[in-house]
């Protein structure tokens, strides 16, 4: 559910960017549908995936494993690939490489929607996981490239207006087909809009690129980042049913610590790394990337087990639990221009400690539902309170971002802060869902001990219990043995949904104790004090830096 919130920075992705193909005002327009339309591809699909997790996993019988790594191999790719997707653009053309990642993404929706087994649908979310990669960059790079500095802001307000319409109506549509139609229809949404976005680009979008060419694509860097973090979420999410003494689990815990350090010491030799960690020298800078790396963890976290929670637990129909997330949306909707007034005002230290404690009092709220109850005192106050946090931190972290470096830095600077976003949604989902399992299974134990039941229905609900909330009662018991099981299955799921908010709460808290220490009270803190070449948006290419000797 992480998508159901556009990642930190998306507007500073744009606003920092330079005006190399500038557009006309009729052709405008045509640029902007493009583009949103190529966004809401991405919107939807976060969205539509994780309401459509519980009937899959019944669909395709899938465990709690198999369900995570639908969202993970998505994320997975999405994350590790960002920012050398935009340096593909670059090189070779912004809107090829868009259109090179809105075909790859309509032609997996379809293999998702055509699926016949969980294993193909992990295939299939993976390519639009590399999909998403080059359209994601694409699309914010296209408008910093088309709209000068006079025509950009109306641009951006236009492409984060209508975003914001598609995130809202995303879960509640995508919920009527599943509920109405088939969650395989939900898939085959992308591929109308793909057709659209297409035609518009090879009709009305003007091609552009770096003519200087100086940014390498560092393919090392990828390599390196993708087989670091796949293993890391590997060895969390399989550690679930193998245990971490699990030779696999080892192994692969391993591979991934020892590759991300391999990974951190070529990002330093290297002239064009993917990660500039040229930027980190900034406190304001790092600072900001941490407390990103904290609250969305927590975010994206409670955003993955609330529909599952909603539906398999509470008994809500796909359509609800998708509009029970509308207000969180609005809210983030209606008070974006309000929250940048914030940062006017106070700057983007208050807001980035204020901001994240409210959040984590929605957290909070989030571990107050029991099973049942109506929705107007259960979630609602949790979702509006969560929403108002969110809305409050939001604008003030890119601006800390954005301040944080020199201007020739700042698109690069947004470009690795969204990526340390969606990062921290990967290895959220994979760590919590391990607090889950963990939760789970020791309530469940408690809670059977006191039921009555034969060695042969033990036996199967020991083969369920891997689909949590979605393990299947079986049909020939007495009623009442029946109604017990499938109460200790949901109080045991509640028990570590509470766990997991709890997490998430400690990791708000925690971002806006980095806020306090690290972010500094200033207007701006420039890291780079002269003027400096171009650095194109996600290229991961900075500027070289001054030395000492450098005449300021």
């Amino acid at each position: 559910m992480g998508n159901i919130l556009r990642q930190p920075c998306d507007e500073g992705v744009i606003a920092s960017g330079v005006a190399v193909a500038p557009c006309t005002k009729a052709s405008g327009p045509w640029i902007l549908a493009a583009t949103i339309l190529g966004s809401s591809m991405v919107f939807i699909d976060g969205t539509v995936v994780n309401v459509a997790l519980p009937t899959l996993q019944a669909n395709l019988n899938a465990s709690a494993v198999d369900v995570q790594w639908v969202v993970e191999s998505y994320a997975l790719f999405l994350a590790a690939l960002l920012l050398v997707g935009g340096s593909l653009g670059d090189h070779y053309g912004r809107r090829l490489i868009f259109s090179v990642g809105v075909g790859l993404f309509a032609f997996s929706s379809v293999w998702c929607g055509l699926a016949p087994t969980i294993v193909q649908l992990i295939a299939a979310r993976t390519v639009q996981g590399v999909g998403g990669a080059l359209l994601v960059p694409g699309s914010l790079a296209i408008i910093s490239a088309s709209f000068d500095t006079e025509d950009r802001g109306r641009a951006i307000g236009t492409w984060s207006g209508f975003t914001a319409i598609t995130a809202a109506v995303g879960p509640v549509m995508g919920g009527w087909l599943i509920e109405n139609v088939s969650w395989r229809a939900a898939f085959f949404i992308n591929v109308p809009l793909a057709a659209v976005v297409l035609v518009l680009l090879f009709s009305r979008v003007p091609e552009s690129r770096d003519e200087l060419g100086h940014n390498g694509l560092d393919w090392l860097g990828a390599v390196l980042a993708t087989v670091s973090l796949g293993a890391i979420v590997y060895g969390l999410i399989e550690s679930s049913s193998l245990g971490f003494g699990n030779l696999q689990v080892l192994t692969a815990l391993i591979l991934g610590v020892v590759t991300s350090g391999f990974f951190v010491f070529t990002e330093t030799q290297k002239k064009s790394p993917m990660l500039p960690l040229t930027l980190f020298r900034s406190r304001d800078f790092s600072g900001a990337n941490l407390l990103t790396l904290l609250l969305y963890a927590g975010l994206s976290g409670a955003l993955y087990f609330l529909p599952l929670n909603l539906i398999q637990v509470q008994g809500y129909t796909a359509t609800s639990a998708g509009a029970a997330l509308l207000p969180f949306v609005l809210i983030m909707f209606l008070l974006s221009r309000w929250s940048g007034g914030l940062v006017m005002r106070y700057g983007a230290k208050l807001p980035l400690v204020i901001g994240p404690v409210v959040a984590a009092l929605g957290f909070g709220l989030l571990m107050r539902p029991g099973v049942g109850g109506s929705y107007w005192t259960t979630f609602l106050p949790a979702l509006v309170m969560l929403g108002f946090g969110m809305a409050i931190s939001v604008a003030p972290l890119t601006t800390a971002v954005m301040n944080a470096v020199g201007e020739s830095w700042a698109g690069i600077a947004s470009g690795v802060n969204n990526a340390v976003s969606r990062t921290a949604g990967l290895i959220a989902v994979a760590a919590l869902g391990l607090v889950m399992a963990y939760v789970f299974n020791n309530r469940f134990d408690q809670r059977l001990s006191g039921i009555r039941v034969s060695t042969e229905v033990q036996h199967a609900l020991d083969a369920q219990r891997a689909k949590l909330a979605g393990a299947v009662v079986p049909d020939d018991l007495d009623p009442g043995v029946r109604t017990a099981l499938r109460q200790t299955i949901d109080e045991s799921f509640v028990s570590g949904f509470r766990k997991v908010m709890t997490v998430a709460m400690v990791l708000a808290l925690l971002s806006a104790l980095v806020a306090w220490l690290l972010i500094s009270g200033r207007t701006a803190q420039v890291l780079i004090q002269r003027p400096l070449p171009k650095a194109f948006l996600f290229s991961g290419t900075p500027p070289r830096s001054p030395s000492p000797s450098d005449p300021s």
